[in-house]
C-alpha cells in the first residue's frame, strides 16, 4: 500500500480524494443536524382556513432538531468544499512541479559548470527516476569530455615528436625556397595543434565567479602588448565586476590579438553603467563585411584576403572569445569602426 502512494500519482490522487471524502462528509453531517430546510406551506384547504390561512401548527414532539442558526444554510458547507478543493488544487500543482523545478535547476547548474554536484535522489519514484536518469547523463557527459582530452593530450604528444624531427630535416634540403614553405607548412600545423586544444580547454575551464578590477586587467593587457611593441591604447574607467577570471582574459586577449594582427594598433575602451559594463576593443584594420560578421565565431572559418596562412591565425580567436563572454553572462558583437576598422563589443551584466 505504501509504495502505491510513493509515486507521484498517487500522492496527488490522495491528496484530492482526502479533500473530497472530507467535504462531503462535513456536508452529511452538516445537514444531518440542522435538516433540510423547512418545506413551503401547503396549499390552501378548508382545514387551513380554519387557522386563516395560516400553516397548522407542528406537534412539538415530532421537531427534534435544534433551531437553525443564520449560518445554518447550505454556504458554510458548500464553502468547506471550495476552500478545501482549491487547497488540495495548489499543493497537488506544487507536488507536480516541485521535481520539474529540481531538473531545471539542476540542468541550468550543469550548462554553467559540468563539475557541479549531482541531483538529489529524493521525493517520489517518478522524480528519484528522472534524478538517477540526470545523474547518470552527468557522468557519461564528463567521462566522454575526459577521454576526449585524454585522446587529444596523447594526440598532441604524439603529432609533436614527429613534427620536431621534421623540422630538424628540413635543415638538411639545398632549395631554401622549399626548405622555407616546408616550414611554414610545419609551423602552420604546430599553430592549429596547440589552438585547438587550446579552444578545447577553455570548454572545459570552469570558474566560480569573483569579484574583479576590471580596469586593472585592461591596462595590464594593454601594457604587456606595448612590452611587445605593439600600439595600444586605454580609456574610460569601470567599478569592479563579478566574473570569472580566466574567462574574461581569454576574451579581451583574443579580440586584442585578433586587433593586432590585422591592424597593427587597437583602442581598448570601457564604459560603465548601473546595468552593464561595455569593454570595446576598436581597430582601424580591413574590417569585416556586414554578412560575414556572425560566420567569423565560427571555429576554423577563415575570411579570403584579410585571413590566410601568413597571417597566422587559424580561426579559433572569435571562437574563444565569444563562448567566454557567455560564460560570464555576456555578450560579444561585431561593428563597423567609424571611419574604417572592426570593434568588438563585450556586454558584461551587472547582477
Amino acid at each position: 500500500m505504501r509504495a502505491r502512494f510513493d509515486t507521484l500519482f498517487g500522492r496527488l490522487f490522495g491528496v484530492l480524494l482526502l479533500a473530497i471524502v472530507l467535504a462531503h462528509l462535513l456536508a452529511f453531517f452538516w445537514f444531518k443536524h440542522y435538516g433540510p430546510p423547512p418545506p413551503p406551506p401547503p396549499p390552501p384547504s378548508e382545514f387551513s382556513e380554519r387557522f386563516d390561512g395560516q400553516r397548522p401548527p407542528m406537534d412539538p414532539r415530532f421537531d427534534h432538531r435544534p433551531p437553525r442558526p443564520w449560518f445554518g444554510g447550505p454556504l458554510v458547507p458548500l464553502t468547506f468544499q471550495f476552500v478545501s478543493l482549491i487547497i488540495a488544487a495548489w499543493y497537488g500543482a506544487k507536488l507536480l512541479t516541485r521535481p520539474i523545478q529540481r531538473l531545471s535547476d539542476a540542468a541550468e547548474r550543469l550548462s554553467e559548470n559540468l563539475d557541479s554536484p549531482p541531483l538529489d535522489e529524493s521525493g517520489p519514484r517518478e522524480a528519484r527516476q528522472a534524478a538517477h536518469t540526470f545523474n547518470l547523463m552527468q557522468q557519461r557527459i564528463l567521462q566522454q569530455v575526459q577521454q576526449r582530452s585524454r585522446m587529444l593530450g596523447a594526440v598532441s604528444h604524439d603529432l609533436r615528436t614527429p613534427l620536431s624531427r621534421l623540422k630538424l630535416r628540413l635543415e638538411k634540403i639545398d632549395d631554401d625556397k622549399l626548405q622555407g614553405q616546408m616550414r611554414q607548412d610545419l609551423d602552420d600545423m604546430i599553430s592549429m595543434l596547440d589552438s585547438t586544444l587550446t579552444y578545447l580547454h577553455e570548454q572545459r575551464t570552469s570558474e566560480a565567479p569573483q569579484w574583479m578590477d576590471v580596469q586593472a586587467l585592461v591596462e595590464s593587457l594593454s601594457e604587456n602588448a606595448q612590452d611587445q611593441g605593439a600600439n595600444v591604447l586605454t580609456c574610460g574607467h569601470c567599478a569592479p565586476l563579478q566574473v570569472q577570471p580566466m574567462a574574461l582574459r581569454s576574451c579581451i586577449n583574443n579580440l586584442l590579438d585578433n586587433a593586432l594582427r590585422y591592424a597593427g594598433d587597437a583602442l581598448i575602451t570601457l564604459e560603465d553603467s548601473r546595468e552593464e559594463l561595455v569593454i570595446r576593443v576598436i581597430d582601424h584594420g580591413p574590417g569585416i563585411a556586414e554578412d560575414k560578421r556572425e560566420a567569423v565565431f565560427e571555429p576554423f572559418f577563415r575570411l579570403e584576403g584579410s585571413r590566410n596562412r601568413n597571417s597566422g591565425g587559424v580561426g579559433l580567436g572569435m571562437t574563444i572569445a565569444r563562448e567566454a563572454a557567455e560564460r560570464l553572462g555576456g555578450q560579444l558583437s561585431l561593428e563597423e569602426t567609424p571611419g574604417g576598422g572592426l570593434t568588438a563589443v563585450i556586454r558584461l551584466p551587472r547582477l
